[in-house]
């Protein structure tokens, strides 16, 4: 069953992929994503997700904790957190394959009630473990829906649900739980985090975000960063100096421009942070990721020849 999801998404993602190897399918949260080469490094601060890795190897960071992962593996990202992931195995004849799956917060509440008492809590927000059969099982199910678009609409929900569901019975079941339960800090934090993500341009506005998770300020400072390993404003910076460089980088924007873009009111200040978290200064990282792109792009047209 494996070996045919993984056919099934290798051929949806090469017929679909955008020149970064990403396919968004018409079923929301779905990616696919595929990569010829090894990767550099890419910086996120990673939504809730599931991704099944169906071939080749990658390797996530998330502070001092290494997560190596390959073909048969799925990791499970249950907070907002910080990672620094690079595919690590990845050829023309074998290249880095994998689906992806954002977690539903409703969902995974509504089946949380419905479910059996709870389970163990852990507070790894970032796992990997086998991928289980069932969650396999419905993927493909998920899949063989997009070659007839117009069961999408009809049938998507339930096999979403159904996914899931498994992710919930099975290994990674406890970390997702704590995702369902409406009084939960990681539950209150992400209602914050959803506002701050949206207005990450704007000065940070440290008690209307506490008043959001219903929490007081000190309380809420405490909770955001025991559940997203940051706080609130090495979060908002974060999320800053990304969208800077994915302007720089996909649009040409130039250094300044990109800094005020995203809420920075000085260049040099700008500067420094971005040489800090990305080990190079905004010309020299976009120059590079100008260079990797084209690279990436000459074996994508060696490929379809």
């Amino acid at each position: 069953m494996k070996d045919t999801l993984l056919n099934t998404v290798r051929r949806y993602v090469e017929a679909y992929a955008n020149p970064n190897g990403l396919a968004q399918t018409p079923i929301a949260g779905l990616t696919t994503i595929r990569s010829n080469t090894p990767s550099g490094l890419e910086y996120a601060i990673s939504r809730p997700l599931v991704c099944l890795v169906l071939q080749g190897k990658k390797q996530v960071v998330m502070g001092s904790e290494v997560f190596d992962f390959s073909a048969g593996d799925s990791l499970l990202i249950s907070a907002d957190v910080p990672t620094i992931s690079q595919i690590t195995e990845a050829s023309l004849d074998a290249p880095y394959i994998s689906l992806v799956l954002d977690l539903d917060l409703s969902v995974i509440a509504e089946l949380t009630e419905q479910m059996a008492q709870p389970r163990e809590s852990t507070k790894h927000s970032v796992q990997v473990e086998p991928t289980e059969q069932q969650v396999a099982d419905a993927a493909l199910r998920l899949m063989n829906l997009l070659d007839r678009p117009e069961s999408v609409p009809v049938l998507h929900k339930q096999l979403v649900r159904e996914m899931h569901y498994w992710l919930l019975a099975g290994r990674h079941g406890a970390a997702i739980q704590r995702l369902g339960y409406q009084d939960s800090h990681i539950r209150q934090i992400a209602k914050a985090v959803a506002v701050l993500r949206a207005d990450f341009r704007q000065p940070l506005q440290m008690e209307q975000l506490a008043a959001i998770a219903g929490m007081s300020p000190s309380s809420f400072y405490q909770h955001f960063r025991a559940v997203t390993s940051l706080s609130p404003l090495q979060f908002q910076k974060q999320l800053r100096l990304i969208e800077a460089r994915r302007l720089m980088r996909a649009e040409g924007l130039k250094a300044g421009s990109a800094a005020f873009a995203v809420g920075y009111e000085s260049v040099p200040q700008f500067t420094r942070e971005y040489s800090r978290m990305f080990g190079l200064t905004p010309q020299k990282d976009t120059a590079q990721g100008r260079t990797s792109a084209v690279q990436i792009g000459t074996t994508s047209t060696s490929t379809s020849n």
